[in-house]
Formats: C-alpha cells, sequence, structure tokens
C-alpha cells in the first residue's frame, strides 16, 4: 500500500498530538498530585430545611473578620435574598438545596459552583470592590428558573455582630 507523503505526516502528527496530551493528563494527575476541588459533605435534603445553619440562613461575622455565608437555594429564591458582607475578608459560602439542582453565579466574580440536592457547597473567595453584585441560579431549575436571584453588598464598614443579612421575604 502507498500512503503519500504529505498523508503520513498528518497521521504521525496527529497521533504525536494525541500522545502528548495524554501524557499532560498523567503527568498533572499523578505527578503534580493535580485533582478538581472538592468538599465533599452531604445532608438528607428532606431535613435541609431544618439543619444546622440552614434553618436560618444567614452571615456569620467570625472573629478573624472573615465570614460565613450560610444559603438555602430552592425554588424559586435563594435565601437570605440580600447578602451584607466585608471588603477584602475571606468570605466562606457554604449552601445547599432541598430539590433540584441549582446553579450559584456571582456575577462579575469567580464566584460560581452548583448546588446540588444532598450535598453542601463551599468555596471561599473575597471581595476587594465595594458595592451590590447580582446572584443569579445559571442551572435551569424549573418554569420560575428566570426570576431566582439574589444581592450581595460589599461594604467597607460592616458593624454586625454575630449573624447579619438575614434577608427580607424569608
Amino acid at each position: 500500500m502507498n500512503v503519500d507523503l504529505y498523508e503520513r505526516f498528518w497521521m504521525w502528527s496527529s497521533g504525536g498530538i494525541i500522545a502528548v496530551f495524554i501524557a499532560s493528563i498523567i503527568y498533572t494527575s499523578a505527578a503534580q498530585s493535580l485533582q478538581p476541588p472538592s468538599h465533599v459533605e452531604t445532608i438528607d435534603p428532606q431535613t435541609a430545611r431544618t439543619s444546622p445553619g440552614f434553618a436560618q440562613p444567614s452571615v456569620t461575622l467570625n472573629a478573624d473578620g472573615s465570614a460565613t455565608v450560610h444559603i438555602m437555594a430552592q425554588m424559586f429564591a435563594f435565601l437570605p435574598t440580600e447578602i451584607r458582607v466585608p471588603r477584602g475578608q475571606p468570605i466562606t459560602f457554604r449552601m445547599t438545596s432541598p430539590d433540584v439542582i441549582h446553579g450559584f453565579q456571582i456575577v462579575k466574580t469567580n464566584g460560581n459552583a452548583m448546588v446540588v440536592p444532598g450535598y453542601v457547597t463551599q468555596f471561599t473567595t473575597r471581595f476587594d470592590t465595594p458595592g451590590e453584585y447580582l446572584i443569579v441560579c445559571n442551572e435551569y431549575c424549573g418554569l420560575g428558573h428566570h426570576i431566582m436571584f439574589s444581592t450581595l453588598i460589599v461594604e467597607d464598614d460592616v458593624e454586625m455582630a454575630g449573624d447579619v443579612g438575614a434577608g427580607a421575604g424569608q
């Protein structure tokens, strides 16, 4: 069988590219121990609304200046509906859902996560620019999906003790 020189070149090139891709995946996953970030914590979706932290979703200011935000994503609202956090401090978002999969995206920031029933989703970020940020559900969760939003307010001086930001409409 006679294979043209250019055809042989492209066959060997494409095989080489595939070998490089496979080698890079093996190297990053084995040699550098790079794994996707995960926080595996489960929760019973049927009792999520009464679980500690999620029964009264709110913002808790910690002694070191950081904050922990507990969020309940349910059809078709995020609770609390308004979240106030301090500027420049680490903010840990902990969220769950009692019903269906929801998305959690803080628009124009790196805050983006999936909220899956039966699991507690957690990520930590900081906001250096004060202002108002829109939080939207970016995972289709039903007919009222388009009205599922909340507001994050980053403030310079948050003089709140204990639990704050319980939000209106709870």
